[in-house]
């Protein structure tokens, strides 16, 4: 039988998912103090440290998703780089 996607909202369903946002809140919060003790190789170093700080699939999760953010994000500032708004260049 299918698991169901949607249904009624449960006080475990809620509970769970407040676990998850608090996993989330300190792992953000350790990113951050990450990326400033680290300075420049903080985009390098936070989720390394914050994947192996969250155990489990949570920090495989957290890792996997700030290196895809790292380079779509870093791609995305030399884009916008590359672009040029300045008439008297063209």
């Amino acid at each position: 039988m299918a698991e169901k996607t949607i249904g009624v909202p449960s006080m475990k369903g809620i509970g769970d998912s407040f676990k998850d946002f608090g996993i989330g809140l300190i792992a953000g919060l350790g990113f951050l103090l990450a990326y400033n003790i680290f300075g420049g190789l903080g985009v390098l170093a936070a989720p390394l440290l914050v994947g192996s700080m969250i155990k489990g699939d949570r920090g495989t999760i957290i890792a996997t998703m700030a290196g895809f953010m790292v380079i779509a994000l870093g791609g995305l500032a030399v884009s916008n780089r590359a672009t040029s708004t300045n008439e008297a260049v063209m």
